[in-house]
């Protein structure tokens, strides 16, 4: 049976809260998704965690023995983490991506940490959309680039604030206008984020300024399964200023759209993560801004 960390994180979050929505906003994923996987959770386990009651759920007997486990197994994973972090020379700062960031952020902000942090190592790491805290949430990542909202817990500094436009296949009968009124995408398929991505996938939906729910043509785990599906016709998607250029391809056309708000790009830590390390990284990222 292999049960993943991330469903441990939830059962513990409702085990605390007790709950299922305030577990979801605490989390920051839908509560759909929460629920979904508790029951994929209990399936493995062959028995319940939780029974409802009127102000949410409480631990059956089974739930209430697993959930100190759960809650050490998560404390020595983290704590695993630090320690094969510290095993290097110096060390090695982990830093979260979900799309590709380009801008000339990157780059210089490196070059900038690597003088003042001498010896330590820099690691990529993609993470999926399912965690919308860039792998800080279970300490996988120490900083990472996430596009505003940011799950709570998080402190964020906002790096480039772009213009939402749409990415379409090169035929959409919208690829002849010069920019996109929002209105005119209402009723097309969107390529949507995960359910677990929560209010990020309702951002990039556009879901604050419609007036019914979107048409989810197809939903996407990465931004390369995205960009496939928007090339195979399979739907639109909203898509930064900066990001159209990052991932052109053939078939695929990018218009301006007017009547949405920006979307802000941001590096995110743990808010009482004060490691050297870390402030160095997103002092260096200020500075580079800052220049901008």
């Amino acid at each position: 049976m292999d049960v993943h960390l991330r469903e441990l994180r939830y059962f513990v979050a409702v085990a605390e809260e007790l709950n299922v929505t305030r577990a979801a906003e605490r989390l920051f994923v839908s509560q759909p998704a929460l629920s979904k996987q508790l029951r994929v959770l209990e399936r493995q386990l062959g028995h319940r965690l939780f029974d409802r009651v009127p102000s949410g759920v409480v631990l059956t007997r089974q739930g209430a023995e697993l959930l100190p486990v759960a809650r050490d197994v998560l404390e020595r994973w983290a704590a695993g983490v630090e320690r094969a972090r510290a095993a290097g020379p110096a060390g090695t700062l982990v830093i979260g991506l979900q799309t590709a960031v380009g801008r000339g952020l990157q780059q210089e902000a490196l070059r900038r940490f690597r003088s003042v942090m001498p010896g330590w190592e820099v690691s990529l790491r993609l993470v999926g959309w399912e965690d919308p805290s860039g792998g800080l949430a279970d300490g996988s990542s120490d900083v990472a680039f996430l596009w505003l909202p940011v799950p709570p817990g998080l402190r964020a500094y906002v790096l480039v604030a772009e213009r939402r436009g749409v990415a379409m296949p090169a035929d959409h009968r919208l690829a002849g206008l010069a920019e996109v009124p929002f209105d005119e995408l209402r009723d097309e398929p969107f390529i949507a984020l995960p359910p677990a991505a929560g209010p990020l996938r309702d951002f990039w939906l556009g879901v604050e300024h419609r007036s019914g729910p979107p048409v989810i043509g197809v939903t996407a785990g990465t931004a390369e399964a995205v960009f496939e599906a928007v090339s195979s016709g399979l739907g639109v998607v909203l898509v930064a200023e900066g990001n159209a250029e990052l991932y052109r391809r053939p078939g695929v056309t990018y218009r301006p759209v007017s009547g949405l708000p920006p979307g802000e790009l941001a590096i995110a830590w743990r808010e009482r993560d004060t490691r050297p390390q870390v402030m160095a990284f997103v002092d260096a990222l200020r500075h580079v801004t800052t220049k901008v």
